[in-house]
């Protein structure tokens, strides 16, 4: 195994008190947490497509789960530090589009609209046009476009 595949499987933040109950919906929609994103979150698998991996790092960005969200972040664009508690509450997820990013593939562009709120109650949405590259046969985030 890679050291940037044991980096995604290591150390987990000590508070992630907005990671959901294990029953509880999945923020991205999916399904339950614990069988959707929570796999990927607590490392026991990593997402086989790039539309897997953008709707867990919108889960990561929803619970606070910043080292997920710089595991799965492309060495040549991952920035240095990142705290998702200083952003708004992310709400909801619409994926608009996808193209490439199977398991066949090695580089994909997922595009979405996730919703938020501030903590002083204003409300908006953020559409993005993602793109992702496999590093040493796992998906990272490179980059994105906001629409």
């Amino acid at each position: 195994m890679s050291r940037r595949k044991s980096a995604r499987r290591g150390r987990r933040p000590a508070d992630l008190s907005r990671r959901p109950d294990a029953g509880a919906p999945c923020p991205c929609g999916g399904g339950a947490y614990a069988a959707c994103c929570g796999r990927f979150h607590r490392g026991e698998a990593l997402p086989a497509t790039a539309e897997e991996l953008m709707r867990s790092r919108y889960s990561a960005f929803a619970v606070g789960d910043a080292a997920y969200l710089l595991g799965t972040w492309h060495p040549a664009t991952r920035p240095a530090r990142l705290d998702p508690a200083d952003g708004p509450r992310w709400t909801g997820l619409e994926i608009l589009d996808t193209s490439g990013g199977s398991a066949f593939h090695g580089e994909g562009t997922v595009t979405f609209r996730a919703h938020w709120v501030t903590a002083a109650g204003e409300r908006g949405t953020q559409e993005e046009r993602s793109r992702f590259v496999r590093v040493d046969g796992a998906w990272s985030y490179l980059d994105g476009a906001v629409a």
